[in-house]
């Protein structure tokens, strides 16, 4: 068969896909590869750098409503978790998980010498490292990398998004990304691909358009396994029409459906709230609140829920005084939530954030967010989070 370039570049976000593919994922269409209840990570990437002082609310500080005269959130507002801190109103899944003991909430998270760039910023979280350290690899990418180099059992990640995060990109193996696991499979069974994966599955040399063939085939036949495996238990549950909603409902049938699938990526934003912030970000906080009750519950019906490990993050947090616009501008450290069922240590995790010792306005960091990658990946994914991460970082004790 003789496939025009044209026609090659007009394949669209699948060509696109094919790039960042697994290549052991062929290796596991069989059905029962992984055992009910394998330990899943569900990462919840908040873009923008969401304002966590309105997040996690010092209820009781007149520092907080001082510097923040029109954004300060009433105490009468806020759901309460402690006699000094509160939820923002919106957080009501999240206030209920913290008083039933799965929510953990670790405070003033962030890096060394922290960067204010959306993008430079985000690259700083999503490979894990420093910030005078360029990397072309993601955290995720790399535990692909040490997992899946010689071992029977590789593990994988999936996105669920049209285009791959760094986070998620290794030096030898990638996670995937893709909205929908039917339109992935409607769009590989397209007679184009097939034809591609039919003719040019012989080829093994290095150009770069036969390895593009190659992992194309590999995508077709990805797609296939991903699409069937979502069918075999397909979450019932009724969840928000939002993006958010959608892509958590996805994440819940491929978990049900026991697919070699280690960590789930998904994103929600924009939390830049330079101007009118609390119209904002109630809206994004509602549309994850009313998501994540959702899937929570439709993780405790199906008894996974103490097998998921969801957490947040955001490149970073906002100043603490408001600014004349309504909003913040972007700050340093922020919280994190870690939702589970199997949290050994759950509530407030450490001090909130000491609003008498800002440095120039900011908060202080206390705790590096690879602590929490190191922790994540060594005592719930079972890996070598040195190794990963390319030091020893400290293992904390949520889990």
């Amino acid at each position: 068969m003789i496939i025009k370039r044209r026609e090659f570049l007009q394949t669209g976000s699948l060509a696109t896909a094919s790039f960042f593919l697994p290549k052991f994922l062929k290796a596991f269409e069989g059905p029962g590869m992984v055992p009910p209840g394998n330990k899943v990570v569900v990462v919840l990437q908040l873009n923008g750098g969401n304002d966590g002082l309105n997040t996690v609310i010092p209820v009781r500080n007149d520092i907080y409503y001082r510097s923040r005269p029109r954004l300060g959130i009433d105490r009468n507002n806020a759901l309460p978790l402690t006699d000094e801190i509160g939820l923002h109103p919106a957080l009501s899944c999240f206030a209920n998980a913290f008083h039933d003991g799965s929510l953990g909430i670790l405070n003033s998270v962030g890096y060394p010498n922290p960067d204010r760039s959306h993008f430079r910023s985000m690259d700083i979280w999503q490979t894990g490292s420093n910030s005078n350290e360029y990397l072309n690899s993601g955290w995720i990418g790399r535990y692909l990398d040490a997992q899946c180099s010689g071992c029977d059992r590789p593990t994988q990640a999936l996105e669920v998004d049209d285009v791959l995060s760094l986070a998620l990109k290794g030096a030898k193996m990638n996670g995937l990304a893709f909205k929908d696991p039917k339109r992935l499979f409607g769009t590989a069974n397209e007679k184009f691909f097939k034809e591609v994966a039919k003719t040019n599955n012989d080829h093994h040399d290095e150009k770069p358009v036969d390895y593009l063939y190659k992992t194309m085939a590999e995508t077709v036949s990805s797609a296939d396994y991903i699409y069937n495996q979502s069918k075999l238990h397909p979450s019932a549950a009724s969840y928000p029409n939002t993006e958010l909603g959608k892509n958590l409902k996805t994440i819940a049938s491929l978990i049900f459906s026991d697919i070699n699938t280690s960590i789930y990526y998904v994103s929600l934003g924009s939390f830049d709230t330079h101007v009118n912030q609390q119209a904002q970000q109630q809206r994004l906080f509602k549309e994850m609140n009313d998501a994540v009750e959702s899937f929570i519950t439709d993780l405790k019906a199906a008894n996974r829920f103490n097998d998921v490990l969801f957490f947040t993050f955001s490149e970073f947090g906002r100043r603490v005084s408001q600014n004349a616009s309504g909003g913040t501008d972007h700050g340093t450290a922020n919280n994190m939530f870690l939702l589970s069922g199997g949290l050994k240590q759950a509530g407030i995790l450490n001090a909130i954030p000491d609003l008498n010792d800002l440095d120039q306005g900011d908060l202080k960091y206390q705790v590096d967010f690879k602590n929490v990658y190191a922790t994540v990946l060594n005592k719930w994914l079972g890996a070598d989070d040195q190794k990963i991460l390319g030091k020893r970082f400290e293992h904390l004790s949520f889990i």
